[in-house]
Protein backbone atom coordinates (compact mmCIF):
# COMPACT_ATOMS: atom_id res chain seq x y z
CA UNK A 1 0.00 0.00 0.00
CA UNK A 2 1.14 3.54 -1.19
CA UNK A 3 2.47 5.66 1.66
CA UNK A 4 1.92 9.44 1.57
CA UNK A 5 3.62 12.39 3.42
CA UNK A 6 1.88 15.70 3.71
CA UNK A 7 3.97 18.37 4.93
CA UNK A 8 2.56 21.24 6.54
CA UNK A 9 4.62 24.24 7.20
CA UNK A 10 2.58 26.99 9.68
CA UNK A 11 4.05 30.09 10.96
CA UNK A 12 0.92 32.14 12.56
CA UNK A 13 -1.98 30.12 10.70
CA UNK A 14 -2.92 28.12 14.10
CA UNK A 15 -6.62 30.00 12.98
CA UNK A 16 -6.49 27.67 9.80
CA UNK A 17 -4.88 24.48 10.97
CA UNK A 18 -7.78 22.32 11.60
CA UNK A 19 -9.32 22.65 8.40
CA UNK A 20 -5.77 21.93 6.80
CA UNK A 21 -4.66 18.94 8.46
CA UNK A 22 -8.22 17.73 8.61
CA UNK A 23 -8.59 17.97 4.56
CA UNK A 24 -5.88 15.34 4.26
CA UNK A 25 -6.94 13.08 6.91
CA UNK A 26 -10.22 12.80 6.04
CA UNK A 27 -9.12 11.71 2.62
CA UNK A 28 -10.03 8.31 1.48
CA UNK A 29 -6.68 7.15 1.43
CA UNK A 30 -5.38 6.39 5.25
CA UNK A 31 -1.37 5.65 5.06
CA UNK A 32 -0.72 9.36 4.90
CA UNK A 33 1.52 10.92 7.35
CA UNK A 34 0.95 14.43 8.31
CA UNK A 35 3.79 16.50 9.26
CA UNK A 36 3.48 19.95 10.60
CA UNK A 37 6.38 22.02 11.46
CA UNK A 38 5.83 24.94 12.79
CA UNK A 39 8.17 27.90 12.47
CA UNK A 40 8.74 29.71 16.01
CA UNK A 41 5.02 30.69 15.35
CA UNK A 42 3.71 33.90 17.71
CA UNK A 43 -0.07 32.59 17.87
CA UNK A 44 -1.57 29.68 18.97
CA UNK A 45 -0.33 27.29 16.08
CA UNK A 46 2.04 24.80 18.03
CA UNK A 47 -1.06 24.28 20.76
CA UNK A 48 -3.50 23.67 17.77
CA UNK A 49 -1.16 21.21 16.00
CA UNK A 50 -0.44 19.37 19.56
CA UNK A 51 -3.51 18.75 20.00
CA UNK A 52 -4.65 17.42 16.98
CA UNK A 53 -1.57 15.18 17.10
CA UNK A 54 -3.30 13.84 20.25
CA UNK A 55 -6.13 13.02 18.30
CA UNK A 56 -4.89 11.48 16.11
CA UNK A 57 -1.28 9.29 15.67
CA UNK A 58 -1.51 10.13 11.99
CA UNK A 59 0.13 13.98 12.69
CA UNK A 60 3.58 14.69 13.77
CA UNK A 61 4.50 17.90 14.84
CA UNK A 62 8.12 19.65 14.47
CA UNK A 63 8.96 23.02 16.09
CA UNK A 64 11.58 25.45 15.74
CA UNK A 65 13.13 27.46 18.66
CA UNK A 66 13.79 30.32 16.20
CA UNK A 67 11.83 31.82 12.95
CA UNK A 68 14.19 30.14 10.14
CA UNK A 69 11.88 31.08 7.80
CA UNK A 70 9.68 28.95 5.08
CA UNK A 71 12.54 27.77 2.43
CA UNK A 72 14.23 26.41 5.17
CA UNK A 73 11.08 24.66 6.81
CA UNK A 74 10.20 23.28 3.03
CA UNK A 75 13.27 21.73 2.65
CA UNK A 76 13.42 20.13 5.94
CA UNK A 77 10.08 18.89 5.40
CA UNK A 78 11.93 17.40 2.25
CA UNK A 79 14.66 15.83 3.84
CA UNK A 80 12.08 14.16 6.58
CA UNK A 81 9.97 12.76 3.75
CA UNK A 82 10.45 8.49 3.73
CA UNK A 83 6.88 7.94 1.89
CA UNK A 84 6.61 7.30 -1.77
CA UNK A 85 4.75 10.65 -2.39
CA UNK A 86 5.25 14.11 -1.25
CA UNK A 87 2.90 16.95 -0.46
CA UNK A 88 4.02 20.32 0.51
CA UNK A 89 0.47 22.07 1.58
CA UNK A 90 0.62 25.37 3.03
CA UNK A 91 -1.69 25.88 6.51
CA UNK A 92 -4.22 27.67 5.15
CA UNK A 93 -4.95 25.85 2.25
CA UNK A 94 -6.74 22.38 1.82
CA UNK A 95 -7.21 19.50 -0.21
CA UNK A 96 -10.70 18.31 -1.66
CA UNK A 97 -11.92 14.86 -1.42
CA UNK A 98 -10.22 12.02 -3.52
CA UNK A 99 -7.04 14.06 -4.44
CA UNK A 100 -4.98 11.71 -2.41
CA UNK A 101 -6.27 8.55 -4.48
CA UNK A 102 -6.57 10.26 -7.91
CA UNK A 103 -2.68 11.15 -7.72
CA UNK A 104 -1.31 8.57 -6.53
CA UNK A 105 -3.51 6.38 -9.23
CA UNK A 106 -1.67 7.96 -11.79
CA UNK A 107 1.54 7.83 -10.16
CA UNK A 108 1.42 3.98 -9.21
CA UNK A 109 0.42 3.19 -12.31
CA UNK A 110 2.76 5.19 -14.84
CA UNK A 111 6.19 4.74 -13.13
CA UNK A 112 7.93 8.05 -15.93
CA UNK A 113 5.90 10.29 -14.07
CA UNK A 114 7.59 12.30 -11.21
CA UNK A 115 5.01 14.70 -10.53
CA UNK A 116 1.26 15.40 -10.70
CA UNK A 117 -1.00 18.56 -10.76
CA UNK A 118 -4.24 19.75 -10.60
CA UNK A 119 -7.00 21.94 -10.78
CA UNK A 120 -7.04 24.54 -7.81
CA UNK A 121 -10.58 26.61 -6.29
CA UNK A 122 -9.51 30.13 -5.24
CA UNK A 123 -11.41 30.96 -1.86
CA UNK A 124 -11.62 34.09 -0.12
CA UNK A 125 -12.03 33.34 3.50
CA UNK A 126 -14.32 35.66 4.23
CA UNK A 127 -16.46 33.32 2.46
CA UNK A 128 -18.01 30.38 3.31
CA UNK A 129 -15.76 27.03 2.41
CA UNK A 130 -16.87 26.04 -1.06
CA UNK A 131 -18.35 22.20 -1.06
CA UNK A 132 -16.56 20.16 -3.73
CA UNK A 133 -18.62 16.88 -3.98
CA UNK A 134 -15.93 13.49 -4.04
CA UNK A 135 -15.52 12.45 -7.85
CA UNK A 136 -14.58 8.83 -9.01
CA UNK A 137 -14.57 9.99 -12.32
CA UNK A 138 -11.79 12.03 -13.81
CA UNK A 139 -9.17 12.24 -16.64
CA UNK A 140 -5.39 13.32 -16.73
CA UNK A 141 -2.56 13.64 -19.73
CA UNK A 142 0.94 13.50 -19.80
CA UNK A 143 1.50 17.53 -20.41
CA UNK A 144 4.38 18.92 -21.44
CA UNK A 145 4.90 21.46 -18.43
CA UNK A 146 8.51 23.30 -19.44
CA UNK A 147 7.34 24.35 -22.51
CA UNK A 148 4.07 25.83 -21.00
CA UNK A 149 5.94 27.61 -18.20
CA UNK A 150 8.69 29.12 -20.97
CA UNK A 151 6.47 29.71 -23.16
CA UNK A 152 4.01 31.54 -20.62
CA UNK A 153 6.68 33.02 -18.18
CA UNK A 154 4.67 32.57 -15.06
CA UNK A 155 3.98 29.33 -12.69
CA UNK A 156 1.29 27.16 -14.29
CA UNK A 157 1.05 24.69 -11.16
CA UNK A 158 -1.08 25.28 -8.10
CA UNK A 159 1.37 24.28 -5.56
CA UNK A 160 -1.78 23.04 -2.77
CA UNK A 161 -2.36 20.52 -5.71
CA UNK A 162 1.20 19.26 -6.76
CA UNK A 163 1.49 15.84 -5.44
CA UNK A 164 5.36 14.36 -6.39
CA UNK A 165 7.45 11.20 -6.35
CA UNK A 166 9.68 11.62 -3.22
CA UNK A 167 12.58 9.83 -4.61
CA UNK A 168 12.50 11.94 -7.48
CA UNK A 169 12.19 14.97 -5.51
CA UNK A 170 15.19 14.23 -2.77
CA UNK A 171 17.14 13.49 -6.03
CA UNK A 172 16.59 17.41 -7.38
CA UNK A 173 16.94 18.62 -4.05
CA UNK A 174 14.99 21.22 -2.16
CA UNK A 175 14.07 24.79 -2.64
CA UNK A 176 16.49 27.65 -3.38
CA UNK A 177 17.14 30.44 -0.85
CA UNK A 178 17.58 32.88 -3.50
CA UNK A 179 14.20 32.24 -4.92
CA UNK A 180 11.50 33.00 -1.72
CA UNK A 181 8.93 34.04 -4.03
CA UNK A 182 9.45 31.64 -7.07
CA UNK A 183 11.40 28.91 -5.70
CA UNK A 184 7.66 26.77 -6.91
CA UNK A 185 7.84 27.47 -10.14
CA UNK A 186 11.74 26.40 -10.24
CA UNK A 187 11.13 23.29 -9.05
CA UNK A 188 8.33 22.34 -11.15
CA UNK A 189 11.10 22.99 -14.37
CA UNK A 190 13.30 20.69 -12.35
CA UNK A 191 10.69 18.49 -12.05
CA UNK A 192 9.43 18.23 -15.64
CA UNK A 193 13.18 17.79 -16.86
CA UNK A 194 13.56 14.74 -15.15
CA UNK A 195 10.28 12.83 -15.93
CA UNK A 196 6.80 13.09 -17.23
CA UNK A 197 4.65 15.38 -15.00
CA UNK A 198 0.75 14.68 -15.58
CA UNK A 199 -1.90 16.90 -14.81
CA UNK A 200 -5.23 15.51 -13.37
CA UNK A 201 -8.27 17.29 -14.98
CA UNK A 202 -10.20 17.63 -11.50
CA UNK A 203 -10.18 19.65 -8.52
CA UNK A 204 -7.46 18.51 -6.38
CA UNK A 205 -7.30 21.78 -3.51
CA UNK A 206 -8.72 24.66 -2.32
CA UNK A 207 -6.61 27.98 -1.93
CA UNK A 208 -6.92 30.82 0.22
CA UNK A 209 -6.53 34.15 -0.76
CA UNK A 210 -6.51 36.84 2.12
CA UNK A 211 -7.29 40.38 1.72
CA UNK A 212 -4.67 42.33 -0.24
CA UNK A 213 -6.07 45.58 -1.99
CA UNK A 214 -4.16 46.69 -4.63
CA UNK A 215 -1.94 49.75 -3.44
CA UNK A 216 1.62 51.53 -3.86
CA UNK A 217 2.74 48.42 -2.83
CA UNK A 218 1.35 46.43 -6.42
CA UNK A 219 4.11 48.41 -7.88
CA UNK A 220 6.82 46.91 -5.77
CA UNK A 221 5.91 43.46 -5.65
CA UNK A 222 5.20 43.74 -9.47
CA UNK A 223 8.83 44.42 -10.11
CA UNK A 224 9.93 42.00 -7.65
CA UNK A 225 7.57 39.35 -8.93
CA UNK A 226 9.42 39.49 -12.62
CA UNK A 227 13.05 39.83 -10.52
CA UNK A 228 12.28 36.49 -9.11
CA UNK A 229 10.71 34.95 -12.33
CA UNK A 230 13.64 35.72 -14.07
CA UNK A 231 16.04 34.45 -11.41
CA UNK A 232 14.28 31.41 -11.32
CA UNK A 233 14.56 30.79 -15.10
CA UNK A 234 18.61 32.10 -15.05
CA UNK A 235 18.87 29.62 -11.89
CA UNK A 236 17.04 26.28 -14.10
CA UNK A 237 18.67 26.97 -17.20
CA UNK A 238 22.24 27.72 -15.48
CA UNK A 239 21.90 24.34 -14.42
CA UNK A 240 20.48 22.24 -17.27
CA UNK A 241 21.96 23.66 -19.73
CA UNK A 242 23.90 20.45 -21.04
CA UNK A 243 21.22 18.48 -19.94
CA UNK A 244 18.51 19.35 -22.19
CA UNK A 245 18.90 19.75 -25.53
CA UNK A 246 15.91 22.98 -26.00
CA UNK A 247 17.28 24.66 -23.16
CA UNK A 248 19.01 27.27 -25.66
CA UNK A 249 15.23 27.63 -27.92
CA UNK A 250 13.32 27.62 -24.37
CA UNK A 251 15.45 30.26 -22.59
CA UNK A 252 14.92 32.65 -24.80
CA UNK A 253 11.30 31.81 -25.22
CA UNK A 254 10.68 32.34 -21.69
CA UNK A 255 12.54 35.47 -21.50
CA UNK A 256 10.60 36.65 -23.90
CA UNK A 257 7.17 35.88 -22.32
CA UNK A 258 8.33 37.39 -19.29
CA UNK A 259 9.49 40.79 -20.75
CA UNK A 260 6.25 40.85 -22.62
CA UNK A 261 4.49 40.56 -18.87
CA UNK A 262 6.07 43.16 -17.38
CA UNK A 263 5.71 45.07 -20.99
CA UNK A 264 1.86 44.78 -20.34
CA UNK A 265 2.00 45.86 -16.65
CA UNK A 266 3.64 49.14 -17.62
CA UNK A 267 0.68 49.27 -19.98
CA UNK A 268 -1.45 49.05 -17.21
CA UNK A 269 -0.03 51.24 -14.81
CA UNK A 270 -0.02 53.96 -17.24
CA UNK A 271 -3.67 53.00 -17.86
CA UNK A 272 -3.75 53.59 -14.00
CA UNK A 273 -2.49 57.37 -14.43
CA UNK A 274 0.89 56.06 -12.72
CA UNK A 275 3.30 56.96 -15.42
CA UNK A 276 6.51 56.95 -13.32
CA UNK A 277 5.73 53.36 -12.38
CA UNK A 278 4.53 52.44 -16.41
CA UNK A 279 7.73 53.81 -17.79
CA UNK A 280 10.02 52.02 -15.20
CA UNK A 281 8.18 48.49 -15.91
CA UNK A 282 8.71 49.09 -19.73
CA UNK A 283 12.06 50.10 -19.55
CA UNK A 284 12.32 46.44 -17.59
CA UNK A 285 10.64 44.92 -20.12
CA UNK A 286 13.44 46.04 -22.65
CA UNK A 287 16.25 44.83 -20.48
CA UNK A 288 14.74 41.66 -19.80
CA UNK A 289 14.54 40.94 -23.20
CA UNK A 290 16.81 42.78 -25.29
CA UNK A 291 15.00 42.25 -28.78
CA UNK A 292 12.22 44.72 -27.26
CA UNK A 293 14.91 47.66 -27.71
CA UNK A 294 14.84 46.84 -31.73
CA UNK A 295 11.20 45.81 -32.15
CA UNK A 296 8.92 46.89 -28.97
CA UNK A 297 5.11 45.66 -28.83
CA UNK A 298 4.19 49.06 -29.83
CA UNK A 299 0.34 47.67 -30.36
CA UNK A 300 -0.01 47.41 -27.17
CA UNK A 301 0.06 51.27 -26.81
CA UNK A 302 -3.63 51.27 -28.58
CA UNK A 303 -5.11 49.78 -25.52
CA UNK A 304 -4.46 52.65 -23.73
CA UNK A 305 -7.49 54.84 -23.69
CA UNK A 306 -6.57 58.53 -24.08
CA UNK A 307 -3.88 60.07 -26.15
CA UNK A 308 -1.95 61.19 -23.56
CA UNK A 309 -1.35 58.00 -22.31
CA UNK A 310 -0.25 56.83 -25.62
CA UNK A 311 2.00 59.35 -26.01
CA UNK A 312 3.57 58.12 -22.34
CA UNK A 313 3.97 55.05 -23.33
CA UNK A 314 5.61 55.87 -26.70
CA UNK A 315 8.22 58.38 -25.02
CA UNK A 316 8.72 55.68 -22.61
CA UNK A 317 9.38 52.94 -25.34
CA UNK A 318 11.79 55.36 -26.97
CA UNK A 319 13.79 56.18 -23.23
CA UNK A 320 14.08 53.13 -23.03
CA UNK A 321 15.57 52.38 -26.18
CA UNK A 322 17.63 55.32 -26.41
CA UNK A 323 19.10 54.14 -23.23
CA UNK A 324 20.08 50.96 -23.61
CA UNK A 325 21.37 51.96 -27.46
CA UNK A 326 23.45 54.40 -25.18
CA UNK A 327 25.04 51.73 -22.99
CA UNK A 328 25.94 49.29 -26.20
CA UNK A 329 27.67 52.38 -27.71
CA UNK A 330 29.41 52.94 -24.63
CA UNK A 331 30.22 49.09 -24.48
CA UNK A 332 31.24 48.94 -27.85
CA UNK A 333 33.52 52.63 -27.46
CA UNK A 334 35.53 51.06 -24.40
CA UNK A 335 36.33 47.19 -26.15
CA UNK A 336 37.51 49.75 -29.12
CA UNK A 337 39.55 51.62 -26.68
CA UNK A 338 41.15 48.82 -25.79
CA UNK A 339 41.84 46.85 -29.08
CA UNK A 340 43.43 50.37 -30.13
CA UNK A 341 45.90 50.10 -26.72
CA UNK A 342 44.32 51.84 -24.28
CA UNK A 343 44.02 55.47 -23.70
CA UNK A 344 44.40 58.16 -26.22
CA UNK A 345 47.38 59.45 -24.41
CA UNK A 346 48.82 55.60 -24.35
CA UNK A 347 47.86 55.02 -28.03
CA UNK A 348 50.12 58.12 -29.07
Amino acid sequence: MAKVDVVVPCYNYGRYLVDCVRSVLDQSIKDVRVLVIDDASSDDSLEVAKRLSALDWRVEVVTHGRNLGHIATYNEGIERADSDYFLLLSADDMLVPGALERAIEVLAKNPDVVLTYGECVSWHDELPIPRIEPTQRYTWSRHDLLKEICTTGTNVVPTPTAIARTSVQKAIGGYRALLPHAGDMEMWLRFAANGSVARIKAVQAIYRKHPNAMSNAYFAEAMSDYSQRQLAFDSFFEEYEHRLSSSHRLSGVARGALADHVFRCGITLLRQGRPKDGVRLIQEAMRIDRRLRYLPPVWQLFKLPSAEGRQRALSAVRVGVSHMLGRRRGALSGSQRKRGGGSGEEAT
